[in-house]
């Protein structure tokens, strides 16, 4: 039986699966990563900072060429003839300079002979900086002399003055930032790093101190109490735990002594059990309770939570809430109700207890109330048979006693028929008395080596005369050898009673068979039919009913005691077998069988 519980165990075995780090590990960690944080945002702030001043250290130097450039400019009043001359004064001899109008057409470039075939330069992104910012740069190559440079253009009231240098090694050195620093961070970094897990480890040594013991706690294993801890606050949680654990162990001993006689009942309990929370949550259920819940409720329930959902659980259900509401002095009176669902008969019970949990029982009481009424009705069937017969005695022997007069005939009519009556109670008391007998336990009866062929013979023998006031012939379809394991009485019962009923319902002027049709390892299967007036189809399925009879008034004229056919059924069943009857399409009534051999 399994219980929808999941204990605390279970839990912290499961967390410190899904934790892959140590506490002292984590601490690092944390403590490092926060520092490794730290010193990666200097770094790059710093790294940043050297980038940009390499950047504006050579802007300013390209600036003062520009500047040069457009003093010279201006002061020839827009003449460029002499400007290559001018140009060829700065020291840097691969310099470039351009001229750019304010429509982005180049009007100058000392690189470039006809700059007539160069494209607008508007779009150029040292340009556009220019343009939104007053200067700007940009490392690309140029599609004129196909060579890489570092541009840095500068907007004035009459255009653009756009200074370039090659992107060789002498820019790149310039523009190449200081990594001294870089390395110097690294050395911190690594140190820091050596102390953070030294403290981290000590830290930790104290935390897995306290972590084992509280292992070994949760896993009941034995614990050193003398455990040296820090003389410290953390030192003085770890005492005071290590206290309270053995104060709690006791306790817990009790209890699971307690919890163990819970569970074992609940598991060997045929009842359907669980137990809920005042907030109506399931705090366990055993297996049983979960699958008669499913029966009663007309949709699956995947938790024990949603039956006080089901409709049938609503008397349960207002029960638990009248209750819930009022402080509860004692114990209030359980709620007991029958259920009947799906052909089954449910016994209910909630108890609610102080703390305001309860608990809700489910007993399949189905088989217990069938009997029962199989028993009521047993009873007044009994009680209804036995009574004609008596009624009968009881008027013949009245008639006597009233009559001492009576002529010899008359009296020894009413002798003979209170006789008949007497044998017919002796009959009726005889077959009760066997069923009850088959009923209580089959191992009353003395189990033997048997030919079922013979007894068949030692039946028909014993029955031949009625069988001839009848005019019914009995076809024999058996082997002589049909050995079986069984009690001879009841085998005898079978073939008599069946033979009995076709005598006594099926009329005359008839034949009747017998034959065993199969074998396998196993069994041995026989059929009984007779060609006589047989039944409905409606009355099959009650024929092996006890006291049951197809027309009660036609019935009781003939006679028999309406047991027949069950003796026939119990008596099959006590070998193991299984018997069914049918309507024969020529007309009568056939009964399959069969008969366990060992």
């Amino acid at each position: 039986m399994k219980f929808q519980q999941k204990t605390n165990s279970s839990f912290f075995k499961s967390s410190r699966k899904g934790r892959s780090l140590s506490f002292n590990k984590r601490l690092f960690f944390y403590f490092f990563s926060l520092f490794f944080v730290f010193s990666l945002i200097v770094m790059i702030f710093q790294y940043n900072r050297e980038k940009s001043f390499r950047i504006q250290t050579l802007n300013v130097l390209l600036k003062n060429k520009n500047e040069l450039v457009y003093n010279y400019i201006k002061e020839n009043q827009g003449n460029l003839n002499y400007l290559d001359q001018f140009v060829r004064l700065f020291p840097q001899k691969d310099i470039r300079i351009t001229i750019i109008d304010l429509s982005g057409k180049v009007i100058y470039d000392n690189n470039v002979k006809d700059v007539s075939t160069m494209d607008l330069h508007l779009k150029r992104p040292e340009i556009q900086s220019a343009i939104r910012f007053g200067s700007g740069y940009d490392i690309r190559l140029s599609g004129s002399t196909n060579r890489e440079y570092y541009y840095f253009a500068e907007k004035y009231d009459t255009g653009f003055v756009r200074t370039a240098l090659p992107y060789d090694m002498n820019v790149i050195s310039m523009l190449k930032t200081d990594t001294t620093f870089l390395y110097f961070m690294l050395l911190i970094f690594v140190a820091v790093g050596i102390v953070m897990l030294h403290i981290s480890n000590s830290i930790g040594k104290m935390v897995t101190q306290l972590r084992d013991f509280a292992i070994k706690a949760e896993n009941n294993e034995p614990i050193d109490t003398n455990i040296c801890f820090p003389d410290d606050e953390l030192g003085d949680i770890s005492k005071y735990t290590i206290l309270t654990y053995q104060k709690l162990r006791k306790a817990n001993e009790a209890l699971a002594q307690e919890k163990e006689k819970l569970i074992l009942h609940l598991q060997t309990s045929q009842e359907g059990l669980a137990i809920f929370s005042p907030e109506k949550k399931e705090i366990l259920a055993n297996s049983h309770f979960i699958r008669y819940i499913n029966i009663i409720s007309d949709k699956r329930l995947n938790s024990s939570d949603e039956v006080f959902d089901v409709p049938e659980f609503q008397s349960v259900v207002h029960y638990i809430s009248t209750n819930l509401k009022r402080e509860i002095a004692e114990f209030p009176e359980p709620e007991k109700r029958l259920l009947q669902k799906n052909g089954k008969t449910f016994a209910v019970q909630c108890v609610i207890f102080h703390d305001k949990s309860f608990e809700i029982s489910i007993v399949d009481v189905t088989q217990r109330e069938r009997e029962n009424e199989l028993k009521r009705q047993l009873t007044q069937n009994i009680s209804h048979e036995l009574k004609t017969p008596v009624s009968s005695i009881q008027g013949y022997m009245e008639t006597l006693i009233d009559n001492p007069d009576i002529t010899e005939e008359k009296r020894r009519f009413f002798i003979e028929r209170s006789y008949t009556q007497a044998q017919r109670l002796t009959q009726l008391l005889q077959d009760i008395s066997l069923l009850n007998k088959m009923d209580d336990s089959s191992r009353l009866f003395t189990k033997e080596r048997l030919n079922v062929g013979i007894i068949i013979h030692n039946v028909v023998d014993d029955i031949s005369l009625q069988l001839e006031e009848k005019n019914i012939s009995l076809q024999l379809q058996v082997k002589e050898n049909i050995q079986i394991e069984g009690t001879q009485s009841l085998i005898y019962s079978i073939f008599r009673n069946l033979i009995d009923n076709t005598i006594t319902y099926a009329g005359e002027n008839i034949s009747a068979h017998i034959s065993c049709y199969r074998e396998d390892e196993e069994f041995y299967y026989f059929s009984f039919y007779d060609t006589g007036a047989g039944v409905s189809e409606s009355h099959l399925n009650r024929l092996f009913e006890r006291f049951y009879r197809v027309d009660e008034g036609r019935s009781r004229k003939i006679g028999g005691t309406g047991l027949g056919l069950a003796i026939v059924k119990n008596a099959v069943q006590a070998h193991h077998g299984k018997i069914t009857a049918k309507c024969r399409v020529g007309g009568g009534l056939e009964f399959l069988f069969s008969l366990r051999k060992r």
